[in-house]
Parts: structure tokens; C-alpha cells; sequence
């Protein structure tokens, strides 16, 4: 029986289940979001979905809902997708809706992105990487960095947990990282920790203060993503003052559960090896690495920085985020 394929009028896609980068993928077709059957899913179909979302290159095309199954309509499948298309629905796909295809087969992806949040209005700048760095945040448009006058690890804390960058490890309020430029925002700032994010911590309002950029807060946050999006990327860990990469022999499921829980990026999708999320550089930690999934972070967990590992062998994760269009980021590079 002879396959036609046409083009399928799809306005929108989108990525479910994962982060801004990564999750089930969607698309919008007659008013109602629906998902594409796995069948024939491949990289290239990926890439073009990626670069749509301006998520940069695939790093891996999931099938068999790896990000959970959808619900409603699945609109396409059997995409014959070159690879250099710049939309999806520029892909020719199977002209009958009729399929026999179950969500159980939804098509996931993974990207290849830095990405933090388009809503994010704190960021770290700087710092060796995203998960640390001087303190800015966006008000009316314009970032501006926050006064240390009583910066310490309640106000880090914060921080880190709104870029899902792990624990505190350091709180700066010294131009540790350099002074800013612009406005002060934020002077004498009063966090319990355990608030969602820095702007709603106590302080005497926007712009109010008396101190200049050579005391600009600062903080270095404990495990981070990198190289990902923000639930998503190559694991690092902080030992001292240098971040190690982690090897994939030893990185298993718990060892997982417990990194994507302290990002707060929810349970594990994928672990993947062979440094899909890039080399990275300084030591390789650990041949031990030996988590319990009920610890609460990775720096609790028994490891050793001995090692038979190249960064050629280095881990990295996927963690299916439920935050629709937040990043998260555990450092992990």
C-alpha cells in the first residue's frame, strides 16, 4: 500500500515534561496542542526542532515517552524530516491522521543549550559558569547588582535555589567577582532560605541605598548542569575552589535521583555517558561515586577523586523538570 505524505499546517511546537530545552514534544495544529508518534523519530527530525526553539544542536531523540505520555491527538508521524529545515511543520509527515501509533510512543528530545529561563529575573555574572558569579537582578528592564551590607548564606541560599544551582556554598559581599556597573538594586537584603526567589526577601525597597559596586554580593552555588538546559547537561561538582566532572562508570540511577532532586528538577529521565554534553575540563571525579537516592545532595554522598576516567567518559543527565518553560540547572557541566 502506497504512503502519501503532505505537509501539516502546525503553528506551534513546544517541549513538555523536560525544561525549556529538553521534554515531550508538541505541536499545535486546528486549536489543540497534540504530540508525534515515535515511529521513525530519528536525529534529524530532532535537530530541526531544536534549532525552531533555538535550543542550539540535538543531543539525543527519545521515543517511547521518555518524558511521560501526552494526551489528545498524536498529530504526526512518519516525519521525513532532512535535518536543515527551520520549522517542523516544514517536514513532510503522513498525510492520513489514522495511526496506530499510542502515546506510549510520543517522541522526546533533548537539545544541546545553556539556557536560563526567559522569566528569570536573577542571574550570576562573572563567575566560571552559570551557577555562580555577582548577584544581578532585573528590575524595570535594566539589571542592577545587590549591596553585600548584610549578604550571607540565607540570601545565597535563595539565589542558588532560584537558578537551580544546588546549595550555598559561598556568600560574598566584596566585589568578590568584580564590581558591576549600573544601579543598586537591592541593599540590605533579609532571606529565611527558604524563600522562591530573591524578590520576595525582605529589603528597603528598589534602589535604596548607600554603598557603591565595590561591595556587590556574590555567591558559588554546589552542583551544577552544564552545558544543557536547565534541568539537562554534563554533571559537575565543586571540590575546593575547581569544578570536577564526574565519569560515567560508576553514575547509575541513584546517583541520579539524587542530583536532579537537589537541582529541584524533579526524577531522573535519562543518564547519558560518553560526554553527550561535552568534555569539560579539570579533574574527573570519582571511580567510587556511591549515592543512596535518599540522600539529599551529591556532596553527601561516598566518592573518591581516584579515577581510571578521561573526559572523554564524562556523565551527564536529563531531569524531567515539571516547571512548563523554567530552566533548571544543577551544577553539573
Amino acid at each position: 500500500m502506497k504512503t502519501f505524505f503532505s505537509i501539516i499546517n502546525v503553528c506551534r511546537v513546544r517541549l513538555v515534561g523536560g525544561s525549556h530545552c529538553s521534554g515531550r514534544v508538541e505541536v499545535l495544529h486546528r486549536g489543540q496542542w497534540g504530540t508525534v508518534c515515535g515511529d521513525g523519530w530519528d536525529m534529524r527530525h530532532a535537530a530541526v526542532v531544536c534549532r525552531e526553539l533555538g535550543c542550539g544542536e540535538a543531543v539525543d531523540a527519545l521515543s517511547d515517552a521518555q518524558f511521560g505520555p501526552g494526551s489528545g491527538p498524536i498529530w504526526m508521524k512518519e516525519l521525513q524530516c532532512r535535518g536543515n529545515e527551520s520549522q517542523i511543520h516544514f517536514c513532510p509527515t503522513s498525510s492520513s491522521l489514522k495511526h496506530n501509533c499510542s502515546h506510549d510512543s510520543d517522541t522526546g528530545l533533548v537539545c544541546f543549550a545553556q539556557i536560563i529561563g526567559p522569566f528569570s529575573s536573577v542571574r550570576l555574572v562573572d563567575g566560571s559558569s552559570r551557577c555562580d558569579g555577582r548577584v544581578e537582578v532585573l528590575h524595570r528592564g535594566q539589571w542592577g547588582t545587590v549591596c553585600g551590607n548584610s549578604w550571607d548564606m540565607s540570601d545565597a541560599a535563595v539565589v542558588c535555589g532560584e537558578m537551580a544551582c544546588g546549595e550555598a556554598l559561598h556568600a560574598f559581599s566584596d566585589d568578590y567577582f568584580g564590581p558591576g556597573s549600573g544601579p543598586i538594586w537591592m541593599n540590605n537584603v533579609y532571606c529565611s532560605g527558604s524563600q522562591s526567589t530573591l524578590k520576595n526577601c525582605i529589603s528597603p525597597g528598589w534602589g535604596k541605598h548607600y554603598c557603591d559596586h565595590n561591595k556587590d554580593a556574590g555567591v558559588i552555588c554546589a552542583v551544577r548542569l552544564v552545558g544543557g538546559s536547565h534541568c539537562s547537561g554534563r554533571v559537575e561538582v565543586l571540590h575546593g575552589d575547581n569544578w570536577s566532572t564526574v565519569c560515567d562508570a560508576d553514575f547509575d540511577q541513584q546517583d541520579a535521583e539524587v542530583v536532579c532532586r537537589e537541582l529541584g528538577c524533579g526524577l531522573p529521565v535519562e543518564v547519558l555517558g560518553a560526554a553527550a554534553f561535552g568534555r569539560g575540563e579539570g579533574q574527573v571525579w570519582s571511580e567510587e561515586l556511591q549515592c543512596r537516592g535518599s540522600k539529599l545532595e551529591i556532596s553527601f554522598c561516598s566518592s573518591s577523586l581516584k579515577h581510571n576516567c578521561s573526559h572523554e567518559s564524562t556523565v551527564g543527565l536529563v531531569c524531567a523538570d515539571q516547571q512548563d518553560g523554567v530552566n533548571i540547572t544543577v551544577i553539573m557541566v
